[in-house]
C-alpha cells in the first residue's frame, strides 16, 4: 500500500525532530514507536505555519474519528508526550494513533496497530488546529 504524503509546519517537524533525538538516548524502550514517528517525518511536505491548510491534523489539533467497525466516533488532542492524558482525550504523538494522525486531512482513512488488533479510522474533522486560530485572531 502507497502512503500519502502528510503534511507537517515547520515549526512542528523542528519540534519532533527534537523529541526524536533527545528521547532516544533517555527512552531506549521507546525506539520502535521513535522509528515510527521518524518514518512518518520522512514523508512529510513541510509547510510554514501560515501555509498549513486548516483540515490538517497539526501538534495541539483536536481531531473527530470514526471507528470504521462499530461506527463509534471521539475527538482526540494530539499532544507532545509530557501533555498525554488519556482521561482527557490527548494522545501522546508517540503513541501508535498520535503518529498515524499526524499530518492526515480530514476524509483521511487511518489504520494503526492497537492492543486489541488492526484499528481503522477515518478523520471526520478538525475541531480545532493552533495554526487556523492565530490566522483568524
Amino acid at each position: 500500500m502507497k502512503l500519502e504524503n502528510i503534511v507537517i509546519t515547520e515549526d512542528d517537524y523542528r519540534r519532533l525532530e527534537w523529541l526524536i533525538a533527545s528521547a532516544r538516548g533517555i527512552y531506549p524502550r521507546d525506539a520502535d514507536r521513535l522509528d515510527g514517528l521518524e518514518q512518518e517525518l520522512e514523508r512529510a511536505i513541510i509547510v510554514q505555519s501560515d501555509e498549513v491548510p486548516p483540515d490538517v491534523i497539526t501538534m495541539h489539533s483536536r481531531v473527530r474519528i470514526k471507528d470504521l467497525e462499530s461506527g463509534r466516533e471521539g475527538a482526540y488532542r494530539i499532544v507532545f508526550p509530557s501533555e498525554a492524558n488519556v482521561a482527557e482525550n490527548r494522545i501522546s504523538v508517540l503513541a501508535p494513533m498520535g503518529t498515524a494522525l499526524l499530518g492526515l486531512r480530514v476524509g483521511a482513512t487511518v489504520e494503526w496497530l492497537a492492543p486489541a488488533g488492526m484499528r481503522r479510522f477515518r478523520v471526520l474533522n478538525v475541531e480545532y488546529q493552533p495554526e487556523a486560530v492565530r490566522l483568524a485572531a
